[in-house]
């Protein structure tokens, strides 16, 4: 796992030293990504330089060094990520080109080698991993960007005068001494409904996310992108070729699946390690890493004091049930308050899923120990974990019968009673609930359902269930929002059901622009690399060949992910309510950050801004603070975009200061 960055002078008018100086300035900027070495190659005549930071995973040695040249010299490369199937690759070339020989053991250069015998666009299709890589072609004067089918790894590009740049982090680009940081309020807007920038988009008008799957070209100058690898194609591939077996051999076979999965992503010549919460996902996860090690597996988990948050009986059952080497962290506010400060400079951009903190402690936890982690994230995408997956087609079914006015009024009438009453009245029976059916935020979640109720279609249904503020244009300043329309459909996909498009919406939305921004974020700010099994191309294209009816069955999702567990993990130690990976946003806002917020949101400070509405936000906090609504996620989006430019706003001023004396001296 590393960083690069990286430009290219279109017009060839920059010397060599100015090329490199200003690639390792955006490459120093990514140390956190790659403490191991460092690596820069500049062509000043075609204007190309490309800057590289390491972090060893595969070959510690000196052969693994970047930025990398192939063997004939034709091509450059700077690359983030690991490709698991590698070995498999390399094997391929040697039989294929027997006289192929490898400097090294790295999976870098396995793929340099096979873009040099097959091409850029064949060597694609064949990689089984989460990269990221800049790939300069000296002879044709060429540079190709691509990143991995899902979106694991980030990659950034846009321009900055008539200099093309590119890198990991968006931190990279801003540090070029000719980008443009205007922002796009448009991709504002958009932050405040999902509470994450979707790709293409930026923060900035000048810069663009790479989608996943997807390759550019740049030559001459002109920029080309395109697909290598559909999503809609594979899941519509999988159902018109339905696993025709039982339940028994379906589990057999994701059994297999998993367990390959599993076992590609603990090769490292560093210590493993794997997160784990003691929900279905990760317990999947440690149960298959267990079987393959004949160690204790190293595993990590996070606590709270309060219990609706906290997870940690749950990971140490699971943990002592496998005999895991388990660590775990009570956490505090205070501890979380230490990463709050840091958050802008993390995430580069406003990032607003408040699972950001405990996956970042979890994160610096776990650097202590291991290098490399495995998650469970991508296990609810797949096997549909959430519950607009399950409840929500049950929801659009009954809402189709009956009429919008009735449904509108039932709505109105829920959102009479408060939150805090919704959840009084739920705690006087909560005692006497099985664990399985106790919820946490119940009068949230009551509030929630009432703003579903005015849904006009399926597709409406779902934007409104991924929203944070509904209605975004109300609240930001000169921008509109995108909704998910043009997500209704997967390429050739036919849907049976509302939580089938729903998984396969998550799956190209929330998946790579919030839950795998958010592992990658964390994980790289401590130097740490998380592996996401769930996301193998085999185990993906299996699980969407499966009957909806074996991952969705009898009101209970992930039905057969649950059915593999049970082989590992008695069902009692992980039958409970699905948490999510939270913190205690709602008391820690009225309580020990009060005084934080209220600074933020104070209403001169917004109306100086001038990018949101301060009565609409104002009103939000009044109510929160008050007790008479659960606002704490929309409100996190505000924070958490105020915070972002405050640090943009400092980052600033201090890059004036330092140009002034650069050019005074």
């Amino acid at each position: 796992m590393c960083g690069f960055a990286g430009c290219v002078d279109v017009r060839s008018a920059t010397t060599g030293e100015m090329l490199e100086e200003t690639a390792k300035r955006m490459a120093e900027l990514l140390r956190h990504r790659g403490p191991d070495d460092a690596g820069v190659w500049v062509d000043a005549r075609a204007g190309v330089a490309m800057a590289h930071r390491r972090l060893s995973i595969l070959d510690l040695s000196d052969a693994g060094h970047q930025p990398m040249l192939s063997a004939s010299g034709r091509f450059v490369i700077v690359y983030n990520g690991e490709i698991y199937n590698f070995n498999e690759i390399r094997e391929m070339l040697v039989r294929d080109y027997p006289n192929t020989e490898f400097r090294g053991h790295s999976d870098t250069e396995v793929l340099l080698t096979a873009v040099e015998c097959w091409g850029l666009q064949a060597t694609l299709k064949l990689l089984n991993g989460m990269f990221a890589f800049a790939l300069w072609d000296r002879r044709e004067q060429v540079l190709w960007l691509a990143r991995d089918r899902f979106g694991e790894k980030p990659l950034y590009w846009g321009w900055a005068g008539h200099h093309f740049v590119f890198g990991s982090e968006l931190k990279a680009l801003r540090t070029h001494q000719a980008f443009d940081a205007e922002l796009d309020r448009n991709a504002i807007a958009d932050y405040l409904r999902f509470n994450c920038i979707s790709a293409p988009k930026t923060i900035y008008m000048q810069a663009n996310k790479l989608a996943p799957a997807s390759f550019l070209c740049l030559s001459r100058g002109e920029i080309h992108t395109e697909e290598y690898w559909s999503f809609g194609d594979c899941i519509a591939g999988a159902m018109t070729n339905p696993f025709c077996g039982s339940p028994e051999e379906a589990c057999e076979e994701l059994d297999k699946l998993l367990s390959d999965a599993v076992k590609m992503r603990m090769c490292a010549d560093v210590p493993v390690g794997a997160f784990l919460s003691g929900g279905i996902d990760s317990s999947v996860i440690v149960s298959l890493m267990q079987k393959h090690s004949r160690q204790p597996v190293q595993t990590f988990s996070i606590g709270f004091n309060d219990p609706a948050y906290d997870e940690s009986r749950d990971a140490r059952a699971v943990a002592t049930h496998l005999g895991t080497d388990h660590t775990e962290l009570w956490a505090t506010w205070q501890q979380a308050a230490e990463l709050i400060g840091r958050l802008p400079d993390i995430y580069d951009e406003p990032f607003a899923d408040s699972s950001q903190i405990p996956t970042l402690l979890v994160s610096q936890l776990t650097r202590r120990h291991v290098s490399v982690s495995l998650s469970g994230d991508g296990g609810d995408e797949i096997f549909g974990g959430y519950n607009r997956h399950n409840w929500g087609a049950r929801l659009w079914k009954q809402m189709d019968r009956a009429p919008n006015f009735l449904r509108r009024g039932l709505g109105n009438a829920l959102r009479s009673v408060s939150t805090n009453s919704w959840d009084r009245a739920y705690g006087s029976i909560e005692p006497v609930l099985p664990r399985a059916w106790r919820q946490r935020l119940p009068g949230y979640k009551v509030h929630k359902l009432a703003g579903l109720l005015g849904a006009t279609d399926a597709n409406d249904l779902y934007t409104r269930m991924v929203s944070h503020w509904p209605q975004p244009d109300s609240v930001m300043k000169g921008a509109v929002s995108s909704t998910c329309t043009h997500f209704a459909d997967g390429s050739g996909c036919v849907f049976a059901d509302f939580g089938q498009q729903a998984m396969y919406r998550d799956s190209v939305t929330y998946l790579p622009n919030d839950i795998l921004v958010k592992l990658d974020r964390a994980t790289m700010a401590f130097g740490l690399e998380g592996r996401v099994p769930y996301l193998d191309a085999n185990v993906v294209k299996f699980a969407w060949s499966l009957p909806q009816s074996m991952k969705i069955h009898e009101k209970q999702g992930k039905w057969i992910l649950r059915r593999v567990l049970d082989r590992y993990v008695p069902r009692k130690l992980v039958e409970r309510p699905k948490m999510g990976f939270g913190i205690p946003l709602d008391s820690w806002l009225r309580g020990p950050m009060r005084d934080w917020a209220e600074s933020l949101l104070d209403e001169r400070r917004l109306q100086r801004e001038g990018f949101f509405e301060p009565a609409l936000i104002r009103e939000k906090w009044d109510a929160h603070t008050a007790g008479e609504g659960s606002w704490q996620y929309h409100l996190w989006d505000v924070l958490m975009f105020e915070m972002w430019f405050e640090h943009q706003n400092s980052v600033s001023r201090t890059e004036d200061r330092v140009e002034a004396v650069r050019i005074g001296a």
